[in-house]
């Protein structure tokens, strides 16, 4: 049995593990039809909006500027002028839609319900639950990429490729942004190098295959992210909603060469607080599949995390510290 929310769920043979490798659905099953109150009904929404779109070609003042005021406002932003290609982006996404359109023997050839698994495939969220209506393909990559790619799918032909491709160039995004950040903080420019952010790079594709009634299921619940930075390529399809001033705001993509992107529960930590991370969650579209790729910068597993002295007071203890030192991977359970 399975537990997802407050519910007890039966294991979903039917479903033949992967959403996308069973036949297409009329209706949405029970089991993926969460309790009323957990739903993504119409009053749970103020409508859509656009993030604020930062252009990484402007002035660096000017960039910095933007970064700090929008962490400090919705908590998400967008990037253009970024420095990923084009082709690595299309390439990326197209390279993703084509791993979820392959045989079911293909992609369930790296099936496995292990959280603990680096390289993998799953269905329903990062906690286990099977109950959302998702599938991911998870790939662990070092940096340098070196031999990591070799544990992954070697079907389609190219994904080993332009997914390393895809990698390197949207770190290299992810880390002029934390060295933008520093500068906004008044932090040294390299704080955020070094094991904060040297454990390499998860990627995950997310598939969300058309909901039958996405109104009474969820692609992602509602959760924070807990590195430290994730670099988002999100389609054109919407589902991406975000906690914003006690409502759910629908994020509209602005370009289709734009990333979005949002700070986790680590830069919380290291801030004491001054900049939170922020709720979000993926909702279902009726007609449309979604495929997102989401690449989050990890730390390295044993190091430690915890709020950085110039967030703390001085001698007279005004701004304490809110929260305790702890190994990352203990910090993540």
């Amino acid at each position: 049995m399975l537990c997802v929310g407050l519910k007890i769920l039966p294991f979903l043979p039917f479903m033949e593990k992967l959403i996308s490798a069973g036949p297409a659905r009329t209706s949405v099953p029970d089991c993926f039809i969460l309790p009323p109150e957990l739903r993504p009904s119409p009053r749970a929404s103020s409508g859509s909006a656009s993030l604020p779109v930062i252009d990484l070609g402007r002035g660096r003042d000017e960039v910095r500027r933007a970064i700090v005021d929008a962490c400090r406002d919705i908590g998400f932003f967008q990037v253009v002028n970024h420095g990923v290609s084009e082709p690595a982006m299309r390439d990326m996404e197209a390279v993703c839609e084509e791993f979820f359109k392959l045989p079911a023997a293909d992609k369930m050839a790296y099936y496995s319900e292990d959280t603990c698994m680096p390289n993998r495939v799953f269905s329903g969220d990062m906690y286990g639950d099977k109950g959302y209506w998702r599938d991911c393909l998870r790939l662990a990559c070092s940096i340098p990429v070196g031999d990591t790619s070799k544990d992954w799918p070697d079907k389609p032909r190219r994904l080993r490729e332009v997914a390393e491709n895809f990698a390197v160039q949207t770190r290299g995004v992810g880390m002029e942004l934390l060295r933008l950040l520093c500068e906004g903080l008044e932090l040294r420019p390299d704080y955020f190098e070094g094991d904060i952010t040297g454990g390499g790079l998860a990627i995950k594709v997310n598939h969300y295959p058309p909901s039958p009634d996405p109104s009474l299921t969820l692609g992602m619940r509602p959760h924070h992210d807990k590195n430290l930075i994730t670099l988002l390529l999100a389609g054109s399809v919407p589902g991406l909603e975000v906690a914003y001033k006690g409502e759910w705001i629908s994020v509209e993509p602005v370009a289709p060469d734009a990333l979005s992107v949002n700070f986790g529960l680590l830069l919380e930590v290291v801030t004491n607080g001054r900049l939170k991370s922020v709720e979000h969650r993926v909702v279902n579209n009726s007609a449309l599949a979604r495929t997102s790729v989401a690449v989050f910068i990890l730390p390295v597993a044993g190091s430690l995390i915890g709020p950085a002295e110039e967030f703390l007071g001085g001698d007279d203890n005004d701004d304490p510290p809110s929260y305790r030192p702890a190994i990352y991977n203990q910090f993540t359970r």
